[in-house]
């Protein structure tokens, strides 16, 4: 059997694969979603936001560790099969392909929603299937031109966060006319800082944990890349200032800004900041950026979920045929396999929102943290295994190994259980726990039997 990474071209430059990790955490949920969380929780969501951000930084860094050793399209599927057995690649796999399918799924519906209420001639099914077209076109080309159009996407977003954080910062010192920020004296006080009480804090970890998925993409990106360690430790690295900087500091300036009980600013804080400086059609630039953002998603979505199920394939977990790559390079039959299932659930979308739909997007809600517990999992049996074999390969290492490593299961564990509590989030849980244990069982019944000596891309990088 052909290696993998012989099989995928070598076609993204360092600046992609950062910028694919950066793009793969900014969407909607930090232009929308951070004032949800300052309206429930008050400036304190602040302390969410760093605790949630750290969190995912030392997923990352359990990641990078691993990808530097051996950087494949498969990413944490290769490297849990090669941890737990095959039935763990197969799982955290099949969990993480769906889930992005759903996401695509989702994208594509609120593009075809803005378009629909920009031109209200154009009904919005039509923009929904016509996006995902569109992006598999880039996808399909070669994995440059998808690295090229992802690179360009993202840096509108980090563009408007930049342009954001600069004029925050400058309302802040008072140097915009007609525009007062909130005095830092006036926020520490405990009413003030923590106006609903801690709760809301911590169940604000446990939403924006959700929200912050993507950055691991950088990772299975870093295995069509020039030079995949190079690329891994730096985008490895960037994910920890640039998750700090972007959320952080755009959740500080929205908190030192608006106030926290004017729900009607914080509906849309990033073009409420704009347009308190006065700046003319700041509504309809965020929205541009909000699109965007959705289209970077829809574009990362496809090119993720591809790379999963062409890597499933070639450990025996899938379809031989989607292991199929053409002369560019380009997994094609994974890539139609993923668009394919997208419009199977965006006809889902349309014909039962509510029901249907619903019921998937709960399914595959709570697999962000099922694949981080599985990433720390196999981290450090991978860890324990490279330091008595090749201790030089270890170019990256998490800190504090192994009881930063245990602590960061502890903590994800709990947020996964904490959804058990939260009753917006109950469903999730329980239909998530249920997929997994499914998709655990499906691998025991058909796959078990004819499982054959994992391929070379699973063997031990030298």
């Amino acid at each position: 059997m052909a290696h993998q990474n012989n099989d995928l071209k070598h076609g993204l430059k360092t600046r992609h694969v950062t910028m694919i990790s950066i793009g793969g955490v900014i969407g909607a949920g930090l232009f929308v979603g951070s004032g949800t969380m300052v309206m429930s929780a008050g400036p304190a969501a602040l302390i969410s936001y760093i605790i949630a951000g750290l969190l995912i930084v030392l997923v990352m860094r359990m990641l990078g560790e691993m990808a530097v050793v051996n950087p494949v399209s498969g990413s944490f599927s290769a490297y849990a099969h090669q941890a737990m057995g095959p039935w763990a690649g197969f799982t955290i796999g099949w969990l993480y392909w769906f889930n992005w399918v759903i996401i695509i799924t989702i994208e594509a519906t609120l593009l075809g929603e803005m378009v629909n209420n920009w031109i209200p001639s154009i009904p919005a099914w039509i923009p929904s299937i016509i996006f995902p077209i569109l992006m598999a076109l880039t996808n399909m080309f070669s994995v440059r031109v998808y690295g090229e159009f992802e690179y360009w996407l993202a840096s509108i977003k980090v563009a408007a966060i930049i342009i954001f954080l600069g004029l925050g910062v400058a309302i802040i010192f008072g140097l915009v006319p007609g525009v007062e920020a909130q005095s830092l004296s006036s926020l520490a006080t405990m009413d003030n800082f923590f106006p609903n009480g801690v709760m809301p804090v911590l169940l604000g970890v446990v939403f924006i944990t959700f929200s912050l998925s993507g950055s691991e993409v950088a990772a299975i990106a870093a295995g069509e890349s020039e030079n995949p360690e190079k690329n891994i430790i730096r985008a490895i690295n960037a994910v920890v200032w640039r998750l700090l900087l972007f959320f952080v500091g755009s959740v500080s300036v929205i908190v030192m800004i608006i106030p926290h009980d004017s729900e009607h600013l914080l509906a849309t804080p990033f073009a409420s900041v704009f347009d308190m400086a006065g700046l003319p059609a700041a509504g309809q630039v965020m929205n541009f950026v909000i699109f965007i953002s959705l289209l970077s998603v829809l574009n990362s979505g496809l090119y993720t979920s591809s790379r999963m199920v062409y890597s499933l394939s070639i450990q025996g977990s899938a379809p031989k045929f989607l292991s199929k790559v053409n002369k560019r390079g380009i997994p094609i039959w994974a890539l139609v396999a993923s668009l394919f299932f997208s419009y199977v659930f965006t006809l889902f979308k349309f014909i039962s929102p509510d029901t249907l739909f619903a019921f998937l997007a709960n399914s595959s809600g709570g697999v962000t943290i099922v694949m981080y517990i599985f990433i720390a999992i196999s981290h450090i049996r991978l860890r324990r295994n490279l330091e008595k074999t090749n201790p030089v390969a270890l170019k990256i290492k998490m800190w504090l190994f192994p009881y930063l490593s245990y602590a960061t299961i502890l903590v994800l564990f709990g947020v996964f259980v904490a959804q058990a509590f939260i009753s917006s989030m109950r469903l999730q849980f329980f239909l998530t726990t249920i997929l997994t244990i499914l998709v655990i069982g499906t691998y025991f019944l058909f796959y078990n039997k004819k499982e054959e000596e994992a391929p070379d891309l699973l063997k031990e990088a030298k």
